[in-house]
């Protein structure tokens, strides 16, 4: 008889529980609201980012994963903003992985998640540049709230217990590893 691990059970349950539970729709705008402040905070960081979102003031972006959907909207300040207009998107970033949990293991190994693109190649372009080239440094926002040396050890400790954990993944699914460092 074989037994099934931990892990895909856990894998499992989360599948099963994503697609019946639906969060209400105060609390995903809430939550897309956020997102887009954090977005915008990391934009301002890098005056190149902004100055390409620029050129492409007005385009609107669609985020999609299974049935959540975010709308996102270039301004003319080269920074994002919510899209609620009926207005049909210029491109379509589609997530194709279906589970949240290799979703997360994709995102513990550095990997880039897998898309379905659809639209617009130049903003397409601009997209993956900044995907590429933007990095919050959260110990520089930290260090405001708590200080330098406090700010530091967070963030160290943070580090480690990631790469502790995609060790952990690592030797759990060799294959996957071994094709993530090619």
């Amino acid at each position: 008889m074989a037994t099934r691990s931990l892990f895909s059970l856990l894998q499992d349950f989360i599948r099963n529980l994503a697609s019946r539970i639906e969060p209400p729709s105060w609390a995903v705008e809430e939550i897309q609201r956020r997102l887009v402040l954090l977005i915008n905070h990391v934009l301002m960081q890098e005056p190149e980012a902004m100055s390409r979102l620029k050129r492409q003031k007005g385009q609107i972006v669609l985020l999609q994963w299974q049935q959540f959907h975010f709308k996102l909207l270039a301004t003319p300040a080269g920074l994002l903003d919510r899209s609620n207009s009926e207005a049909p998107a210029d491109l379509t970033l589609t997530l194709t992985e279906a589970s949240p949990v290799a979703m997360a293991q994709t995102a513990l190994r550095g990997d880039k998640p897998a898309l379905r693109i659809e639209g617009d190649v130049q903003l397409a372009a601009e997209i993956n540049w900044l995907a590429d080239h933007l990095r919050w440094d959260v110990e520089e926002d930290l260090a405001r709230i708590l200080g330098d040396a406090p700010a530091n050890a967070l963030v160290q400790t943070a580090r480690r217990m990631a790469a502790a954990l995609r060790e952990f993944m690592a030797r759990r699914s060799p294959g996957q590893a071994s094709g993530a460092a090619q």
